[in-house]
């Protein structure tokens, strides 16, 4: 079955073999899915972009070496549109509180248990949704478009709520987050784009799985669900900056777990030298996160990352089971350091505990800083709108302010 090893080497590799076919290959065969152990099309990268052990810089600077922007557009846009999600949810970040309250109050008080157990379990009947909802529980991976036809069953064939469904992905994916889990249901139940679902039908599925799957008593329609309305697009906040010259201590979440290039912008590779790193906790944060394989995922990638972090800042680095005030004092207080530095955390929970260690730290007399990426920074602020008006605006940016060679 599927296996994710979790390292950045392991991540590298996968990205090196999948750089050959990201373009023509790639646009072809997306949709098609042959089974977990079957050759694919697909990159099968989204657990280590999840965590930013790979990021999406360096995956499409690496099919952009390969491919021409036109060749290898679809594989691109796929990258973003976890960018994409991010930035949306970002300046929208009601839509996440709406869903965990109303995951919640669905979890205390959904009467229909049997079909729920069945759903979850793989036993409905259905033939293909069983098969992915026990391999999304072998795996903790599905292939994109059959996440799309489990969705549609839950929603309109099995009239399970969504917010159930995409709580399920939460504790199964290993690259579930926030933002692209919570949207893409949202988008399956026609409230991401009101009034547009998505209907999934047995000639769509067999066709996709090359025969493996034909099931048969789907819903005919989708009537797209409702909501109250969400909150306008706000601003996003303006970009934080560490004290230049302060030493500082390095905080690594799952957010992102490649530190090696956070400072490697051509704004960051400047202020770098007047910017030490004495010292770096990997904190994996597995009690913030949804489900057990994602988890373990995490807890082993952290040592891995730990490793990484202490060679390129040539400094200590220990992981930290829990990101717990308590012990980011202690870290601070042993280095000497009153400055921490971290990558910045998109809506979820692990934002929310940052902004609940915050004043803490500021008691001590420390300061907590997150710093995003230039990725981010030049793309979020085009999600205001929908993903064809941020589309549009893809090649534009990579070209003046990611990619350093011009784009063909």
């Amino acid at each position: 079955m599927t296996n994710f090893e979790p390292s950045r080497q392991e991540a590298l590799e996968r990205l090196a073999q999948f750089v050959p076919i990201a373009g023509r290959q790639y646009a072809t065969g997306r949709n098609t899915d042959f089974g977990p152990d079957a050759p694919s099309s697909v990159s099968k990268l989204s657990p280590y972009l999840r965590y930013r052990l790979l990021t999406e810089l360096e995956v499409v600077t690496a099919v952009l070496t390969h491919h021409s922007l036109a060749a290898a557009d679809r594989y691109v846009q796929e990258i973003l549109w976890r960018t994409y999600w991010k930035g949306w949810l970002e300046m929208r970040p009601s839509v996440w509180t709406r869903f965990t309250e109303e995951r919640d109050r669905q979890l205390e008080s959904f009467s229909n248990a049997h079909t729920l157990a069945a759903a979850e379990s793989g036993t409905t009947g259905i033939d293909g949704f069983d098969d992915y909802a026990r391999e999304l529980v072998e795996t903790g991976y599905l292939h994109n478009h059959a996440r799309m036809w489990f969705a549609s069953i839950w929603i309109f064939t099995l009239h399970l709520p969504w917010v159930l469904g995409a709580d399920f992905f939460l504790r199964h994916l290993l690259d579930a987050d926030a933002a692209s889990n919570t949207l893409s249901w949202r988008w399956v139940a026609g409230l991401q784009t009101v009034g547009k679902s998505y209907l999934a039908t047995a000639g769509n599925i067999t066709r996709y799985t090359n025969g493996r799957f034909a099931p048969v008593g789907l819903a005919r329609e989708a009537l797209p669900l409702t909501e109250p309305p969400i909150e306008t697009a706000r601003s996003l906040p303006a970009p934080a900056r560490p004290v230049v010259g302060e030493r500082s201590l390095l905080l690594i979440t799952p957010e992102d777990m490649h530190p090696e290039s956070l400072f490697s912008s051509h704004e960051w590779s400047k202020l770098r030298p007047n910017l030490p790193i004495d010292a770096a906790i990997v904190a994996p944060c597995a009690n913030l996160l949804w489900g057990n394989g994602a988890r373990l995922f995490v807890e082993s990638a952290a040592t891995d990352t730990a490793l990484r972090t202490a060679a390129h800042f040539n400094c200590s680095a220990n992981v930290s089971a829990a990101l717990d005030a308590e012990i980011l004092i202690k870290a601070a207080n042993t280095a000497s350091v009153r400055q921490i530095i971290t990558a910045y955390a998109p809506v979820g929970p692990v934002a929310d505990a940052l902004a609940r260690l915050t004043p803490q730290l500021a008691e001590e007399g420390i300061s907590l800083t997150q710093i995003r990426r230039p990725w981010d920074e030049h793309f979020w602020p085009q999600a205001k709108k929908g993903f064809f008006h941020f589309k549009e605006r893809i090649p534009r940016i990579l070209s003046e302010h990611i990619i350093a060679e011009p784009l063909d």
